[in-house]
């Protein structure tokens, strides 16, 4: 049980339904034999029905496994490694991420980046098209492509080989290597894994609409995030279908696929399809 606790003290929403576990009713007391059967050695406490216990440490497990920078994400494919080992779960590194970049920004070799501006660094095999904004605090790895008429305002990291296209948004946000945002897509304070992927005209959203702290959803507990703006975590090779709507909160994990015109609230798990809201599918391998 002090195992159990100890996890879940890391799950706010879960610590309420911990005290479920000392409400059950118990069996009578009954004496422990000592070693040998002479004598006891006391008395124990035993509950009827652990499922409230199994059934939180499935929710806390089902969280570990969706949730967590290590679930979510291969490190190795973005400057932002040390920013993100540093954290649990990956929202709490939004708010560093300006700092991440200034960081890392003086120590990239001016022999590999150009640096136009103070506080923005441009890979010298970048294509940056003459039409895309670029703001303050942005890096844009090798080989990436800032197509006609983006629009990065800052606080962006964009990796290798990545793509940001016509019309597309960047605010507060980590791009792992290999990421394309190629049409009309907003993505502002979220992390997109390795190869992810959004459709034409998918979106984060980043702030609810009655401007309260965002929560994440998953195995039916809310975890409190003490966030304001956060719009989506997509692990690795996530494919987020054309015109979706990704809600504050959403954490997509590895692998998943979301149908196009979907609106996404709450985790996904990783390998999975997401047809509607309910309706969630193992991918077939």
């Amino acid at each position: 049980l002090s195992n159990i606790q100890s996890i879940i003290n890391r799950f706010p929403p879960l610590r309420k339904t911990l005290k479920k576990i000392g409400e059950i009713r118990d069996f009578p007391s009954q004496a422990l034999p000592r070693a040998g059967g002479r004598g006891t050695i006391g008395r124990r406490r035993t509950p009827v029905g652990a499922s409230p216990a199994i059934k939180i440490f499935v929710g806390v497990l089902f969280m570990q496994s969706t949730l967590t920078v290590e679930a979510l994400y291969t490190p190795e494919h973005t400057l932002a490694a040390p920013l993100l080992r540093s954290v649990v779960y990956p929202w709490e590194a939004l708010a560093g991420i300006r700092e991440c970049i200034r960081a890392l920004g003086a120590a990239l070799s001016p022999e590999e980046y150009d640096s136009p501006r103070p506080g923005v660094w441009i890979h010298k095999t970048a294509h940056v098209f003459d039409s895309a904004y670029i703001g303050e605090d942005v890096i844009i790895g090798p080989g990436t492509e800032v197509r006609h008429g983006a629009f990065i305002r800052g606080s962006a990291l964009v990796g290798a080989g990545a793509v940001v296209g016509n019309s597309t948004e960047l605010k507060n946000v980590i791009l792992f290597d290999k990421v394309q945002v190629p049409h009309y897509n907003y993505v502002g304070d979220s992390i997109l894994g390795f190869r992810s992927h959004m459709g034409a005209g998918s979106i984060t959203s980043n702030v609810k609409s009655d401007k309260t702290l965002v929560t994440v959803s998953c195995g039916g507990e809310k975890l409190e995030t003490g966030l304001k703006k956060f719009g989506a975590m997509l692990g690795d090779d996530v494919e987020v279908g054309c015109g979706s709507v990704l809600n504050p909160g959403s954490v997509i994990g590895r692998g998943s696929r979301i149908y196009p015109l979907s609106m996404v609230r709450g985790a996904v798990p990783a390998g999975s399809i997401y047809k509607r809201q309910g309706e969630v599918a193992a991918i077939s391998r």
